[in-house]
């Protein structure tokens, strides 16, 4: 089962979840499981908002609200680059459910490579020195979904957009996950995907955009405030109509990190 197919909803809101493991590298609670509804099964994550650590620079709601925040904007606005996530209870309490995406082996769209390694079209977003003194490049695909997920970040103001956090799924598509720090109300856009700085935006974003702001003055906006303050939806709407305004990707910051860490 994958994103968007009939009934993915259904399955993580009404579905049994069974907890079949951990996922050991993640700083919260993170557990992959199985979910089955009326005979159809799929794997999904689960993050409970019990095991969730307390952030001082996100103080408000929970980072399984953020998460379920960032779906309903990639949905609403055609951006369709974050698997459908939804809240609800779960054998460790309430947290974020979401759909488990399947990604291509040694099919990586982020990387460090050697400088004379750089992939045919890939964009270069760092340049630096390895472990061993070598010089070495972070780098990534010019995918044209991965451009819609670096506007997506943009407006949902993503602080933690690492490598591995960008999937190419088996069909093509390219989803983004670990969206709990986003959405604050102060600009925090940390990111690796910054190969297209100060370059036009595609149609295609420019598109998604203007729907985002028409769906943030009707249910969109009423939906989001279950899960960020009036403050943070106010922010979401004024970062929307900046990058429209504009009209290119945004230059990193020189007032914080533009860069998260680890970079993976």
């Amino acid at each position: 089962m994958l994103p968007g197919d009939p009934g993915v909803h259904e399955l993580l809101t009404r579905g049994r979840i069974e907890v079949e493991g951990r996922l050991v590298d993640a700083s919260n609670a993170t557990l992959f499981c199985a979910i089955t509804l009326d005979g159809v099964s799929a794997q999904c994550v689960y993050k409970p908002v019990s095991g969730e650590r307390p952030l001082w620079d996100f103080p408000d709601g929970t980072l399984a609200g953020r998460e379920v925040a960032a779906h309903l904007i990639s949905a609403a606005a055609g951006f369709d680059v974050v698997p459908t996530t939804v809240l609800r209870p779960g054998p460790f309490g309430s947290g974020m459910v979401q759909l488990w995406v399947d990604t291509r082996e040694d099919d990586e769209l982020v990387d460090i490579v050697a400088e004379a390694d750089v992939p045919q079209g890939w964009r270069a977003v760092l340049r630096a020195h390895d472990r061993y003194g070598d010089p070495a490049v972070l780098v990534h695909a010019d995918h044209p979904r991965m451009r819609m997920m670096a506007a997506f970040d943009v407006v949902a103001n993503n602080a933690d957009r690492k490598g591995g956090h960008v999937l190419h799924a088996p069909d093509g598509r390219v989803f983004g996950v670990d969206h709990g720090i986003c959405l604050h109300a102060e600009d925090k856009l940390r990111t690796v995907l910054w190969g297209w700085s100060r370059e036009e935006l595609p149609p295609e974003a420019v598109e998604a955009l203007e729907r985002l702001r028409v769906e943030l003055t009707g249910e969109l906006g009423e939906t989001l405030h279950d899960h960020l303050t009036r403050a943070e939806v106010r922010a979401l709407a004024e970062r929307t109509d900046k990058l429209l305004a504009s009209g290119r990707y945004p230059e990193p910051s020189s007032e914080w990190p533009a860069i998260p860490w680890p970079a993976f």
